[in-house]
């Protein structure tokens, strides 16, 4: 078989490629722990589930709008509005099933071939796969290990030009955890500020998992509001995975077109979902409080049995729930780590390489598993460490 040539640019995301291993050797008797997926381990608040069910027992069961029902879009941008502090009219929200379609409609809309569209490295996979697929290229942006994986604004600075169509921003971040702070996005915004021909996306689906202060969102400043898009979603801050549904905000002038690749790639997402995520966002917010206590005792958990282990060093995340330590002195290559860590310690981890150039050296962790688990995961990981360097 000949596949179009643009096949060749499509990556994908190493968390599901691992998971399909170590549930190969679960099915062949292993035990694994399980530390290389992205999403919480937690149930679906009941009150969201209840409104589900009403949906469908209401015939909430037919195709809607491809921007999304109005009732739903409405109460985005309400909640929009007052988390961000901007004024935000549901007609420039956008539903989808999941997140990542708002980040393929926005980098088709607006990146082309000879485009530049800068990105944080590491970072989530999909991001320079897309880029990449829609004909534009990816340029790279350092984190600093240094300063807590931070952005490095003087990288960002220097890689800005005339190219530059879209900038890529992810607060608090995967892999690494890290929160942008105000005075960051602000320094971003000053950078950008005569640009008014580059747009920013802005990631922002672990924003209500931040362990100290509050989010900051790029849009929040003033010139940045209509050349920002926020993507969001359910998936994490309500344990929705599975529900599949995602939105953005978009420029007003940007909305017609990102409705239009909906429309001709996924029709609208399922509409008893949408029902239910208008109580996710409008009913009782004490399960997402919860959950997030918890991943704070967690992270807690990992950060200092990671720092017990010889030759891994690992700077405390601000948000989201992974850790991305180092593995440098360990001698081991993070493509190695993550196959023996997996094979022979029976920890499913990823490399840091399946999120960039820049993440040589490293392997992520997802801690959104029980404490009982990371401490059996930690405990593994010391022998296999303890093993491999002698």
């Amino acid at each position: 078989m000949t596949v179009a040539n643009r096949m060749n640019n499509l990556g994908t995301e190493t968390a599901f490629e691992v998971l399909a291993k170590a549930r190969a050797l679960e099915a062949q008797g292993r035990n694994i722990v399980h530390l290389e997926i992205g999403e919480p381990d937690f149930d679906t608040p009941g009150h969201i589930v209840d409104a589900a069910i009403k949906a469908l027992r209401d015939g909430y069961t037919h195709y809607g709008p491809s921007a999304g029902l109005p009732e739903l879009r409405q109460s985005i941008a309400n909640n929009v509005s007052n988390t961000r502090g901007i004024e935000m009219s549901p007609d420039r929200v956008v539903v989808t099933p999941g997140a990542k379609p708002i980040m393929f409609y926005t980098i088709l809309a607006l990146a082309q071939e000879g485009d530049e569209v800068l990105y944080p490295n590491p970072s989530f996979p999909i991001y320079e796969s897309m880029i990449r697929f829609c004909g534009a290229k990816p340029v790279p942006v350092r984190l600093l290990e240094d300063e807590g994986y931070h952005l490095d604004l003087e990288d960002f600075a220097s890689k800005i030009s005339d190219k530059t169509k879209l900038v890529i921003l992810n607060s608090p971040q995967n892999p690494a955890g890290c929160v942008t702070s105000r005075a960051e996005t602000e320094a971003i915004g000053r950078l950008l500020q005569e640009r008014d021909d580059v747009f920013v996306l802005s990631d922002e689906i672990y924003k209500d998992i931040i362990y100290h202060g509050e989010h900051f969102s790029i849009s929040q400043i003033p010139h940045m509001e209509d050349r920002t898009i926020i993507l969001d979603g359910f998936s994490k801050s309500y344990a929705m995975t599975g529900w599949r549904l995602g939105y953005g905000t978009f420029p007003l002038q940007l909305v017609d077109h990102i409705a239009k690749l909906s429309t001709n790639s996924v029709s609208c997402a399922a509409s008893f979902s949408q029902r239910a995520a208008i109580q996710a966002l409008e009913g009782s917010q004490q399960p997402v409080k919860d959950m997030v206590s918890e991943f704070r005792a967690r992270r807690d958990l990992i950060v200092q049995g990671l720092r017990e282990i010889p030759g891994i060093s690992c700077p405390e995340p601000e948000g989201a729930f992974y850790v991305f330590p180092s593995i440098k002195e360990t001698g081991i290559s993070s493509r190695d780590f993550q196959e023996g860590a997996l094979n022979e310690a029976g920890v499913a981890s990823l490399a840091g390489t399946a999120f960039g150039e820049y993440g040589d050296g490293y392997i992520r962790l997802s801690y959104a598993n029980s404490q009982e688990n990371i401490k059996e995961a930690l405990e593994r990981l010391a022998d296999f460490v303890e093993k491999r360097s002698n």
